[in-house]
């Protein structure tokens, strides 16, 4: 069996969920997006910086930008999981085009910059330094994981765990991630 018709498979296992649970499992996923997120630039720029940086405006170890890429892949590739390939098309396009709309957004309408691919390693394709060939590329990868790795293993959490146990670990979880983006615009 190919490796992506078993990771089909896995994206497929799993009962059915209410409304809630789903959302649940939404917002699980949305949070990871960001901890992904945070995880990849600290390795990203310990290479680059040869020093370790803490990345993003938060104070909490996640970046918001790669939490929102998380949703518009769930919300827009996660229907085509039987595609891999329109998966990986669709999370590079949909990621590279909010990463450059909030990277031109805050640089033009906010004055700040965000992250300037100018001055990275491994920038080829760079457009504006907004956006660059390894970005998107990661993102398309990123996109395989979330569709057939983490939904699966939330899907699989979700199973194990009590509603009401799930909900201690989301709603919570959920709060101090919105309490810490809301700390960054106060």
């Amino acid at each position: 069996m190919h490796p992506f018709q078993t990771l089909k498979k896995w994206s497929d296992e799993a009962r059915p969920f209410t409304g809630w649970e789903k959302f649940e499992i939404f917002l699980l996923l949305f949070i990871f997006g960001g901890v992904f997120g945070f995880i990849y630039e600290t390795i990203f720029y310990r290479i680059d910086l040869g020093h370790f940086v803490k990345r993003g405006t938060t104070l909490g170890p996640w970046i918001p930008i790669y939490s929102y890429g998380a949703a518009f892949i769930l919300l827009i590739g996660y229907r085509l999981r039987r595609r891999p390939w329109a998966v990986f098309l669709v999370s590079m396009v949909s990621s590279g085009a909010l990463e450059y709309a909030v990277g031109w957004f805050f640089w033009t309408k906010l004055h700040t910059r965000l992250w300037d691919y100018n001055t990275e390693i491994w920038n080829w394709g760079n457009i504006d330094g907004y956006i660059c060939a390894r970005s998107v590329l990661f993102f398309g990868l990123s996109g395989l994981i979330l569709v057939y790795i983490l939904v699966p293993a939330a899907k699989r959490i979700a199973d194990r765990m009590s509603k009401r146990a799930f909900t201690l670990l989301t709603v919570p979880l959920s709060i101090l991630y919105a309490a810490d983006i809301i700390q960054y615009y106060i």
